[in-house]
């Protein structure tokens, strides 16, 4: 069973998410248990003060090291303690299948301007982003983390096939192929024939042809942008 951490100033945001559908049905499998930790609760001043200016000036407030410190010690959180911040290497499906396969797992959320950089280089052991953009805190990423991660364990999908054709799932696979139900025509718009066909040889030949074509435009596409 994978025990997961969340050390956070706003537990109350996981209430609603973590209660619900795949992360809902890993908990009462027994394949993963989640504890939720008010980072609040490990300081010592009557205001409960996680944050303070930053060193050398500058706009907006910077998370305090010792909350972050004394949380996790107390804890006695074992690694990979992960910090979710936007200088973190991207989150990828394979980071998924590893925490996955792992027994803890322990998410430290930022907030306000910035966390003190001392819990990235001597408290967290893996620095995780979403991507290039900025979210008021690291609450949403954790739940993203959370989703993909609850999903891939034993007992938490009913249908593991259909995990095991998601895309990326496979480190060699890239986008799955598009996806159709009935009806068969919707406002003129009509399912591909060979869906309909009952071949499924030949289905199998679309799909693989089909995710191959959708995963190269979008590397191309990313190639663009970037050169841009």
């Amino acid at each position: 069973m994978l025990r997961l951490t969340v050390v956070t100033i706003f537990p109350e945001f996981f209430a609603g998410p973590l209660s619900l559908s795949i992360p809902a049905r890993a908990a009462a499998a027994g394949a993963v248990s989640f504890r939720v930790v008010d980072l609040r609760d490990y300081t010592h001043d009557r205001h409960r003060t996680v944050d303070d200016y930053p060193y050398g000036g500058g706009a907006g407030m910077v998370m305090k090291p010792e909350p972050f410190f004394e949380a996790v010690e107390s804890l006695g959180a074992q690694p990979p303690i992960v910090l979710l911040s936007p200088r973190g290497r991207v989150f990828t499906q394979a980071d998924a299948a590893r925490y996955a396969t792992l027994e803890e797992l322990t998410l430290l959320c930022g907030h306000y301007k910035d966390v003190d950089q001392r819990v990235a280089d001597h408290l967290a052991t893996e620095e995780i982003s979403l991507g290039d953009y900025v979210l008021s805190g690291g609450e949403a990423a954790a739940l993203v983390i959370i989703d993909a991660v609850a999903r891939l364990i034993p007992g938490a999908i009913s249908d593991s096939e259909s995990a095991a054709t998601d895309s990326f799932f496979d480190p060699s696979r890239g986008i799955s192929a598009p996806s159709y139900t009935r009806p068969p025509v919707f406002r003129g718009h009509t399912v591909p024939d060979v869906l309909l066909s009952g071949d499924h040889a030949q289905i199998a030949r679309w799909r693989a042809s089909e995710g191959e074509r959708l995963t190269s435009e979008r590397r191309e596409r990313n190639d663009k942008e970037t050169e841009r």
